[in-house]
């Protein structure tokens, strides 16, 4: 077995087994917004009133908050090639109970299920970040993160054709059979670890996650920084149905879910980042795309007027957020090669925030101030993240050196 404290790296990570994981993450992060585009199916064969079966999705997005401080610091404790295969092989289950659900209960319980489990996608991101060389970690981390940022960005679409095909629960149903498949590939390549932390007690390992924190700064800033890109990515992606698909634009609902594969290039084109950082230019790269982040605003505000100038905004936004993750998560992989999967649980909490922050902050200002005031409130954050950027640069380019 491999030791990861002995830091041995036999050979670079093939580019079929970066490609795996990053399938692999693409496929559970989509499991958790499969629904969003389905809402009115689910409402209308369970019985349950429009405005009450949003609650699903609150659910299912508190059980992955959940499972981030609950379940991916075990990556540092246990065996990663287990506890990967064996929480893949739970979704799979809970993907079969949404799927067959007979009640409101069963489908609510499913789902939270799904939510929950959903975070072995961090736990293979921590995993890539110990099997990839350190010269080549960046570059391994950007393509299995871009992988989460597609499956997010092609659930809904995905969703809504295979709801169109064979209803609402074949989405469910043909997401567990695949996830049986990668389960199978990941047998064949994820290599047996033991971890080197092994003395923890399970609470002293959560406990263990805010001492890191508390230690580690340049952790503090990027987390933060995660914190306000994914508020603006949120701010975007949950408002942007409300003016496209009513007047003067009108689009239909396929027509919207076809932007998500404009984003899709976005976050393509950001794999690159993750080559900037093992090159020593994070910190650059980092304020190169903030700025892009705050220019893309500009774009989208045109939206009423323009689809191509949103485009061209979308490709900007998600190009952005998708550099400063990666990079984020490069500079603190870097910290504690011990902790990766503590370090991150609790970066990714900070994601989680923002995502509901932007999500819960975007429809309230709609409502009251129209798209401009949703482009005005993106535009803001982005600010903020470059001002702080700005702010925490020094530090953290002296501690990087």
């Amino acid at each position: 077995m491999l030791n990861t404290s002995d830091a041995v790296h036999a050979s670079p990570m093939s580019h079929y087994v970066t490609l795996l994981f990053a399938a692999v993450c693409g496929m559970s992060v989509a499991n958790i917004y499969f629904a969003q585009p389905i809402l009115d199916n689910l409402s209308s064969a369970f019985g349950i009133d429009y405005s009450t079966i949003g609650i699903l999705i609150t659910i299912t997005q508190i059980c992955y908050a959940v499972g981030l401080l609950l379940l991916v610091p075990l990556g540092d404790l246990l065996n990663q090639r287990r506890l990967i295969i064996g929480q893949m092989l739970l979704s799979i289950i809970a993907l079969v109970i949404v799927g067959t659900a007979s009640s409101s209960m069963a489908l609510f319980a499913g789902m939270g299920l799904v939510g929950l489990l959903a975070v072995v996608t961090q736990t293979l991101v921590a995993f890539a970040a110990t099997m990839a060389v350190p010269a080549e970690r960046g570059r391994v981390v950007g393509m299995v993160t871009s992988g989460i940022v597609i499956g997010i960005l092609l659930a809904r679409t995905i969703s809504g054709i295979l709801t169109d095909i064979a209803g609402w629960r074949s989405v469910y149903l043909v997401s567990a059979a695949l996830m049986l498949l990668m389960v199978c590939a990941l047998f064949r390549v994820l290599p047996n670890v033991e971890r080197g932390v092994q003395s923890l007690s399970y609470p002293q390992l959560l406990r263990s996650v805010f001492i890191l924190f508390a230690q580690e700064r340049i952790l503090r800033i990027r987390a933060i920084l995660a914190l306000l890109i994914f508020t603006a990515f949120s701010i975007l992606w949950t408002s942007l149905v409300l003016p496209l698909s009513a007047p003067p634009l009108s689009l239909s609902h396929t027509a919207i879910g076809a932007f998500g594969l404009v984003g899709v290039a976005g976050a393509l084109a950001a794999t690159r980042a993750g080559k900037l950082a093992d090159r020593g230019y994070g910190q650059r790269t980092t304020g190169v795309a903030l700025i892009l982040l705050l220019i893309s605003w500009l774009f989208i505000s045109y939206t009423e007027q323009s689809l191509f100038a949103l485009v061209i905004g979308i490709v900007l936004l998600d190009l952005a957020v998708q550099a400063v993750h990666v990079t984020n998560q490069s500079m603190i992989f870097a910290l504690r090669t011990e902790a990766r999967s503590r370090l991150t649980a609790g970066y990714m909490v900070f994601y989680s925030i923002g995502s509901a922050t932007g999500s819960i902050a975007s429809t309230h200002i709609y409502a009251s101030y129209g798209w401009d005031g949703v482009c005005l409130l993106g535009g803001s954050v982005s600010a903020l993240a470059l001002l702080f950027w700005a702010m925490t640069r020094r530090y953290t380019t002296t501690a990087l050196q």
